[in-house]
Parts: C-alpha cells; structure tokens; sequence
C-alpha cells in the first residue's frame, strides 16, 4: 500500500531535518582536526577546512552527482545551469543535498592525516579529485555494476562507513604517504616523538559537534535507503540509539586500552575512539541491536588505539589526527561488524565484497590520482614554511599573535 501524502510530507521533513544536522559533524571534524595540529597552523587549518568544504559541495554538486547517477560527469547531471523547479521538494533533491554535505565531510578527512605540511593549494585540487570523480565513483559501483542483478544482497552502508569514510580515510592514507612524515617527528634511529596536540578543548568540544551531526547522517542515510516509505519514526530512533550506543562504547574501550597499555587514559585517542565509534556504527545503525552496537564500538575503540600505535611506529605514517585509523580501519570494522551481526551469509559476503572494492579499486584509484597531481604540483611546503607556521607562511598572519607558538622539534634532525 502507498504510503499516504501526509505521511510522505511527514517523512521528507523529518530527512530535510537530519540532512540539517550534518554540518555539525562538519564543524566537529574541523575543529578536532585543528585541535590537534600544531598551534602555528590553526587559523591555517581552519582556513582549509572552510576551503575544501566549499569545493567539495560544488564539485560533487556540478560532477559527482552525475557520475554517481549515470557513470558519466556532465555539467549539473540537469540539462541547463539550473536544476528543475521543484526538485529539492522531493526525497531526490534531499538527497543531493545529502551527497553533497557527505562529500563535505569527506573533504575534511585527509587533512586531519596532512596536518601542518599540506600546502592550501594544492589540497583544494586533490579535494576536488575527491569530491567530484573518486567519493561517487564507490556507491555507483558498488550499487550499479556490483550488485546490479536481482537477487543480490546490496551493500549495507546506511550512513556512509564504507563511501563517505573509507574512501576518504583511503584517500588520507595515500596523500600522508606522498608527503612523508612532518619535519622532527621521527628521530634518527626510527622513534617516532611525541607532537602532543596544541588545543584538546577544541577536540573534545568538536567530538560533541561530531556526535549531534552523526545523528543526522545516520538517520538521514537510512531513510534515504529505505525509499521514503513513509513510516521513518521508529528505524529513526533505533538508528539514534545505535549510533549513540557505539560512540559511548568506543570511547570507553579506547580509555581503558590506553589506560592498560600507557597507564593512564590518553584524552586524543579517547577523542579518536568516539570518532571510530561514530564511523562503525555508520553501516549498521539501522540494523544492528543495541547490545551488537556497544559491542562494535567496543571494537571500534581498540582496535582504533591500536591502528594509531600500527601507522606511527611501524609503517612510518605520521598522521597527527588519526584519521586514517578512525575513519579508514574503523570503517572497514564497520561494515565488517554489519555483515557479522546481519546473520545472514548473503549479506556477509556483499559487506566482503564492499570492502574487496574499496581496497582493490578505490585505494589503488585515489593514490594513483594523487601521485600523478604531485606530479605537477607541488603537495609540501618547505622546511623553512614548516618551521613558521603555516599560518604565516601562506596565510601572512598567526591564530595567536600574542602567544609563542614555535618549539625545537626541528632541532631533533
């Protein structure tokens, strides 16, 4: 039975609300982002954040929508400069919308992994490479070609762990590689040294922003899923409730795991631990159980503290937010848990090849497109930009003026 025009109009308001609520998680990303960078790179940092957001929104506006939708990109996926009268009056236009603010916050991942060495530039265009061909490219994949058959089990990616957070933590991982690690942060013999963040208020205070906007894109994502039927209260507040559930969880493991391993609970990987949290339960938040969601945050939380031990010490990856271990390894758990707690096999195997295709085909893809770019334009500052700040080095002015803001880590080189 078709739902009711009441009922459609009840629902389409209640997406427009949780779309309205993602940008909060824009702002939490940002700030922990900032938070935990280098005080000479603030207001740089900020600056860039505001910067990708902008060419994120336009260019999956103009680009990525269409390659999502019909595998091609065509100037506004609409003929003319305008989209139809009426379009954002449907569940279609919210859910552009809904593309363009996860292209948003995909924008922001990889500079958390290129704190205080990205030059402005330079992330402006890899972001548009982002947001605009490699952020759609996985759901029309995945969703079009993949699963194409009837009789197939889609991807279960509700709120985005698998197209919004792996592809961007992939996509951090592969520009922290191309940078190398910050000048001072490893000594000679390998060690990586502590770089401690400048401002942990900012970070906690933005994981609060972070778990109000995550409410939104988790709701938001699987009542676009589910079609629009009409009947979105209840799977709505299951997927609040999840969603809720798993960040409290992941937070809590991560205090206790580094609360073993360092003795005494560690505020950033606290922080990153509700951040995996929040990006596991993305998958799942409309179908896990309140029980399976603590116990993937729970997972979420340790294996998150012990992915930012994995890239420092071992693999030589300095990424002073974690993001690729928050958002790429926690949402890999994610839509593993998802297929573990579906009890279905069918839908294992879809969760296995999902994440098959974001390692063989969008890994691969976003590093090779972001070799290529520093082919022709240069990613790094110098050292001497590093050592100013790059407050001042490309922005002429510092976040605290009236503060020193330079240390001696360079002296450790």
């Amino acid at each position: 039975m078709n739902p009711a025009p009441v009922e459609i109009e009840f629902s389409l308001g209640l997406l427009l609300v949780c779309v309205l609520l993602i940008p909060l998680a824009i702002a939490g990303l940002a700030l922990i982002n900032t938070g935990l960078g280098r005080s000479r790179s603030a207001a740089h940092a900020m600056t860039m954040s505001l910067c990708a957001v902008a060419v994120a929104i336009l260019a999956y506006f103009f680009f990525g929508f269409s390659v999502q939708e019909n595998g091609i990109a065509t100037p506004l996926h609409h003929s003319g400069f305008l989209p139809p009268r009426g379009m954002f009056d449907s569940f279609a236009g919210t859910a552009v919308l809904f593309g363009c603010f996860g292209a948003a916050l995909a924008s922001l991942i990889p500079l958390g992994a290129t704190a205080d060495r990205w030059r402005l530039g330079a992330a402006l265009v890899s972001t548009l490479i982002l947001a605009g061909w490699i952020y759609p490219v996985f759901p029309r994949v995945i969703f079009d070609v993949l699963f194409l058959k009837p009789g197939y089990n889609a991807l279960l990616d509700r709120g985005g762990s698998g197209f919004i957070n792996v592809t961007a933590g992939l996509s951090a991982l592969s520009v922290a590689w191309l940078l190398g690690p910050r000048h001072g942060k490893y000594f000679p013999n390998g060690m990586p040294a502590a770089i401690p963040a400048h401002n942990g208020v900012f970070v906690l205070f933005g994981c609060m922003l972070a778990w109000v906007g995550w409410l939104g894109l988790n709701s938001a994502g699987a009542i676009l899923y589910d079609g629009g039927s009409g009947t979105p209260v209840a799977p709505s507040a299951l997927v609040m409730i999840n969603t809720t559930f798993a960040a409290c969880a992941s937070a809590l493991a991560s205090a206790a795991t580094t609360r073993i391993r360092f003795r005494r609970p560690d505020a950033s990987l606290i922080a990153n631990g509700w951040m995996a949290g929040l990006v596991a339960s993305s998958a799942g938040c409309a179908t896990l159980k309140p029980a399976t969601a603590i116990l993937t945050g729970i997972v979420a939380g340790v294996i998150v503290v012990l992915s930012v031990e994995l890239f420092e010490l071992y693999l030589k990856v300095d990424d002073p937010c974690g993001s690729v271990s928050v958002h790429a390894v926690a949402g890999l758990w994610g839509l593993f848990a998802a297929g573990i707690f579906s009890g279905s096999r069918a839908q294992f195997l879809a969760q296995l090849v999902g994440i098959a295709t974001l390692l063989g085909l969008i890994f691969p893809m976003t590093y090779g497109l972001n070799w290529l770019l520093t082919r022709f334009l240069p990613f790094r500052v110098s050292i001497d930009g590093e050592r100013q700040g790059l407050d001042l080095h490309e922005l002429g002015a510092d976040a605290y003026p009236e503060f020193v803001v330079h240390a001696d880590e360079f002296l450790q080189r």
